[in-house]
């Protein structure tokens, strides 16, 4: 996704405005908090308007979409905090055999900063390009066609096991062309290769796991690589292996192995919870349900307004690298900053009635792929595939079911499951 990226100077103030440095005792900011999993943005709301800028946690927290959109596009606030962390934390766990995952995530577009990312963006931008994506659209469908005539025949599903989650998996692993044996344990790696992106909700039995896993991903994709140079094809793999700039720089294989990885583990969680989310916006919104039914081409909107609503990422960090000014605090050099994404999508000074789900309203504002520079490689493709599974995904009842909320990650919000009836149109 391509945004304005100009950096601020040093020392400027990236938004103006008042704002309480310390959270009031009457509000605490805990997001590993059953009630915050279930609905956040009561939290959210409160502290916009009482401290939007404030320090818990050992961070600071940011709620104002001007604050957010101003800290994610100025590239002195540093991307680069999670392979620290990765270490950090393995030391911690007395953990010592990490080489791969720390390379692993400092060759990350998602957590690298220039010289690094400009070079790895530019190499990568030239295969996820918006025509290669579109050009994927009757896999998409046919793969959305397919998990929907299964529960249809059965009479119903879980949204989320039986369809948002193979959804992204199984377009990937066409889009890269994997052989059938590698497919199955795509799926198993993902899930476990995610605590990269969260290196504090790791234990000590995780490393172990990750370090396997990583290693036995990146065997398999070695093998791929050589066949590919051999046999090169119009998959997504050979496509990397002939990126080259204008002056002739390519990817390393391990670059190329780990944009790979990486396509799954950024991808899979966030565009599962994505059709979750908008899935479960539409069940509740019987009204703008009846709109979809009535016109199929909004399924963009809901896209859009879902990912404003109720986006996936909710949370993201970054470490600045200087002093800076935001809304009458200063934040220093080497201050973490958590930005709360789901927050400024609902900021009454950017979008109307932000509360309500709306399928008329623009949503072009929104921040769920972030900004700037790190905007999300992949937004183009789960937008995509969102935008395809609401067009297969039909009439729709739920199940009487109490709403579980994942746990394994504090950054993502989805559900584990959303059992529905799925019925003929009327």
């Amino acid at each position: 996704m391509t945004v304005s990226e100009n950096a601020l100077g040093a020392g400027t103030a990236v938004a103006s405005g008042s704002s309480v440095t310390s959270t009031p005792a009457r509000i605490r900011f805990n997001p590993f908090s059953a009630d915050f999993r279930r609905d956040p943005y009561p939290l959210y709301r409160q502290l916009r308007e009482t401290a939007p800028v404030h320090r818990t946690l050992g961070m600071w927290v940011l709620t104002r979409h001007a604050d957010a959109r101003a800290v994610l596009q100025d590239r002195s606030f540093s991307a680069g905090l999670i392979p620290q962390l990765v270490s950090e934390q393995a030391a911690r766990l007395g953990h010592r055999d990490v080489a791969r995952i720390e390379r692993l995530g400092r060759k990350s577009l998602v957590f690298t900063d220039n010289p690094d990312h400009a070079r790895l963006r530019g190499l990568v931008n030239r295969v996820f390009t918006a025509r290669a994506v579109a050009e994927l659209r009757p896999l998409v469908s046919r793969v959305a066609a397919d998990l929907m005539a299964r529960a249809r025949s059965a009479g119903g599903m879980d949204v989320i096991a039986d369809f948002a989650a193979p959804l992204p998996i199984s377009v990937l692993c066409e889009w890269m062309a994997l052989p059938e044996q590698l497919r199955e344990r795509v799926g198993p790696w993902t899930h476990d290769i995610r605590f990269l992106l969260e290196p504090g909700m790791m234990k000590a039995a995780d490393f172990v796991r990750v370090v396997e896993v990583v290693e036995e991903f990146t065997d398999a994709l070695e093998a791929l690589l050589a066949e590919r140079r051999a046999h090169p094809g119009t998959d997504l793999i050979s496509r990397l292996l002939a990126a080259r700039t204008a002056g002739g720089d390519t990817l390393t294989d391990e670059e190329l192995i780990f944009v790979c990885i990486m396509c799954f583990v950024a991808g899979n969680e966030t565009t599962k919870s994505l059709v979750g989310n908008g899935v479960l916006a539409l069940l509740r919104h019987p009204e703008q349900a009846a709109l979809l039914r009535r016109d199929p081409g909004l399924a963009k909107a809901v896209v859009g307004e879902t990912l404003r609503y109720d986006c996936p990422l909710q949370l993201t960090k970054r470490v600045a690298t200087r002093d800076v000014a935001i809304g009458g605090a200063v934040i220093r050099d080497g201050d973490q900053v958590l930005i709360c994404l789901g927050a400024a999508n609902r900021d009454p000074e950017v979008f109307d009635r932000p509360d309500e789900f709306d399928l008329t309203r623009d949503t072009g504002a929104h921040l769920a792929f972030g900004h700037g520079m790190h905007g999300c490689l992949g937004g183009l493709l789960a937008e995509l595939q969102a935008e395809i599974a609401f067009e297969h995904l039909g009439h729709l009842e739920p199940r009487a079911t109490e709403l579980q909320w994942q746990d394994h990650s504090f950054i993502v919000r989805g559900l584990t499951s959303l059992p529905v009836v799925v019925r003929e149109a009327p």
